[in-house]
C-alpha cells in the first residue's frame, strides 16, 4: 500500500466548444478512504471521472494513480493501473447474458477459447457477494429491472483487481437493504486499501459512508477534503451558493373530487389486487422497497401492462385496461422511472419530446408544423425554467432535473388531469429536487392528481398527503402524510419489522 494518495487531480481543465466543464480542479484520494464527490447537476462531477477513467482527456493538467502519471484518454490504461467505473448511465450491452457483460473486456480463456463456465462460475461469486445469487450469470441483461441491472454493473467493476473504484449514484435504483449490502462491499474494499470515490446526491449517505467531502460548482473545486460530518446546510450552501431554507413547499391537503380511483388491478404475480383513489388537489404516495410492485402498479393503471383483473376510473369514466392511448386520451399522463429509455427520445429535440403526445395541435393541412411545435414548447419550457429552454436543443444534452421538466412539460401541454411520477428525483441534485417538488405542489394547488413513487422516505413525507405503502405487490398501509414517519413506513414496507435499522427508529 503507498503512503501517498491513490490519486491526485492537479488542475484538471477540461474544454468543450463554447463549455468549459472542468476549470483547475484539483482533488485526491488515499488509500482505504471514502471520498465524496458532491455538487449540483452541470457541476463537472462526470466530466471529472470520465477524465480519470480515461473515457475523456483533459485540455490541461495531470492525473497521478500511485504517484505515477496517467496517460489520459486511454481506458486501457486506467483500467490497467487498477481503476474500476460505475457509470451512473449504465454501460452494459442488453443482448449479452450477465456473466459476459461482467467480463467483458478480459474474458476468462481456456486453451485460446472462452471459458464460459468458469466466467458463470466467476459471476455468480460476485452477485453472491453482492447479497443477489437470486441473479442468474446465464439470464440476459435485458430481462433485468434497472436495480438488477445496477448489481452487475458493480460486479463487473469488482470482476478486476482494482485499487480505486470510482462510483456515480451508485445506490440511486436500490433499496435500503441493497444499500446496505453495497455499503458493506465498499467497507470490505477500504479495509484492503482501496480509494473509493462516491457520487451521491443522497446527502445521508455523506455520513454514512464517507471520510473527507469534495464540492465542485461550475467546473471548479468550491470546498475539498471536508470531514464527513459537516452539516448538510453547509454542504447545501456549498453546491447551491444560496441556503435552503425550505426544501419541501406547504404540504397539499384533499380539496376536491375523486380524479382517479382504481378497483382491485392485479397481475400476477406483481401486483395483488389493489384499490386507491386519488383526488383533485392532492399528492398521493406510494412507498415502500424496491421489488414491492411501486413501479408495476403505475404501469397497469397506465395500461403499459396487461392487467389480469380490475377497473381504473378516470372521473367516473372506466378506462380500457391495456391501452395507453385511451388513458392519455382521458387525461392521464406517466413520467417513467427511467427516464432517459423511457420517458425522452435523447436524440430528439426539446421541442419534438415536448409535443409527442400531443401533435395533432401542430398540423398544418395534414403535416406536422416544426415552427408550431417550437412555439407551443417554449413556452412551457420557459414556465417550467427549464435550462437550457432553447425548444431546438437535444433532449441528451439536458441535465436529468432539466430533462424531467422536459417530460412534464409534454403532459402540461396535453393539459391530464391526472399525474403518475415514477421516481421523480432520481439522479438530481438539491436543487433541482427542490424545484421539482415546487412543479408537483404547484400541479396540486391547480387541481390535479399526482401520485408519486418514491424510493426516499424524506421525500415521500415532506411532499405527499397520504402515503400508500406496498409490500411484496400488496397494498398494506394508507398513512397520513403529516403524521408519517420514516420508521412508521419501513415498518409496514418489511415482511420483519424487527429488522428496521436502529438508526431510524
Amino acid at each position: 500500500m503507498t503512503d501517498g494518495p491513490i490519486l491526485e487531480v492537479r488542475n484538471i481543465a477540461k474544454q468543450y466548444p463554447g463549455v468549459r466543464a472542468l476549470d483547475g480542479v484539483d482533488f485526491d484520494v488515499m488509500p482505504g478512504e471514502v471520498h465524496v464527490l458532491l455538487g449540483p447537476n452541470g457541476a463537472g462531477k462526470s466530466t471529472l471521472i470520465k477524465c480519470v477513467s480515461g473515457a475523456v482527456a483533459p485540455s490541461e493538467g495531470e492525473i497521478l494513480v500511485g504517484g505515477e502519471p496517467l496517460p489520459t484518454g486511454e481506458p486501457s490504461e486506467s483500467m490497467a493501473r487498477g481503476v474500476g467505473t460505475i457509470y451512473q448511465e449504465l454501460d452494459l450491452v442488453e443482448d449479452l447474458t450477465v456473466a459476459e457483460s461482467v467480463f467483458l473486456g478480459h474474458e476468462t480463456r481456456r486453451g485460446g477459447l472462452l471459458d464460459r463456465a468458469a466466467m458463470r462460475r466467476e459471476t455468480a461469486e460476485l452477485l453472491e457477494r453482492l447479497d443477489h445469487p437470486n441473479i442468474s450469470p446465464s439470464a440476459r441483461v435485458r430481462t433485468l429491472r434497472p436495480a438488477g441491472q445496477q448489481i452487475v454493473s458493480i460486479a463487473r467493476a469488482l470482476s478486476r483487481k482494482i485499487r480505486l473504484l470510482i462510483m456515480d449514484e451508485p445506490s440511486a435504483i436500490l433499496d435500503d437493504h441493497e444499500i446496505e449490502t453495497l455499503f458493506g462491499v465498499v467497507r470490505r474494499l477500504t479495509e484492503q486499501g482501496v480509494g473509493v470515490i462516491y457520487i451521491s446526491h443522497r446527502l445521508d449517505e455523506v455520513r454514512r459512508i464517507g471520510d473527507r467531502v469534495t464540492v465542485l460548482s461550475d467546473g471548479r473545486t468550491v470546498a475539498v477534503g471536508l470531514p464527513s460530518a459537516t452539516p448538510t446546510d453547509t454542504l447545501v450552501e456549498h453546491m447551491v451558493g444560496r441556503k435552503v431554507e425550505q426544501l419541501y413547499p406547504e404540504r397539499q391537503k384533499r380539496s376536491g373530487d375523486v380524479l382517479l380511483e382504481v378497483r382491485g388491478i392485479a397481475r400476477g404475480p406483481d401486483v395483488k389486487p389493489a384499490s386507491l383513489e386519488v383526488h383533485a388537489g392532492e399528492v398521493v404516495g406510494i412507498g415502500g422497497l424496491v421489488g414491492a410492485g411501486r413501479t408495476e402498479l403505475l404501469r397497469l393503471v397506465y395500461g403499459l401492462d396487461p392487467a389480469d383483473d380490475g377497473e381504473v376510473l378516470i372521473e367516473g369514466k372506466r378506462l380500457p385496461l391495456g391501452r395507453p392511448a385511451a388513458a392519455i386520451a382521458a387525461g392521464l399522463g406517466l413520467a417513467p422511472e427511467d427516464r432517459k429509455s423511457q420517458g425522452l427520445l435523447l436524440q430528439w429535440s426539446l421541442a419534438a419530446n415536448v409535443t409527442l403526445a400531443d401533435l395533432g395541435k401542430h398540423r398544418r393541412r395534414g403535416l406536422l408544423s416544426p415552427r408550431s411545435e417550437r412555439k407551443a414548447a417554449a413556452e412551457l419550457l420557459r414556465e417550467l425554467n427549464t435550462k437550457p429552454d432553447n425548444p431546438r436543443a437535444l433532449a441528451r444534452e439536458l441535465s436529468g432535473g432539466n430533462q424531467q421538466k422536459v417530460v412534464l412539460a409534454r403532459w402540461l401541454m396535453r393539459r391530464c388531469k391526472v399525474l403518475l411520477f415514477d421516481e421523480p428525483t432520481r439522479g438530481v441534485d438539491v436543487g433541482a429536487k427542490a424545484e421539482i417538488y415546487r412543479l408537483i405542489t404547484d400541479l396540486a394547488k391547480s387541481g390535479k392528481g399526482i401520485l408519486v413513487v418514491s424510493s426516499e422516505l424524506p421525500e415521500l413525507i415532506g411532499l405527499c398527503t397520504r402515503i400508500l405503502v406496498m409490500r411484496e405487490g400488496e397494498l398494506v398501509a394508507d398513512v397520513p402524510g403529516e403524521e408519517a414517519t420514516e420508521f412508521d413506513l419501513l415498518r409496514h414496507a418489511v415482511t420483519h419489522p424487527e429488522s428496521v435499522p436502529e438508526e431510524i427508529r
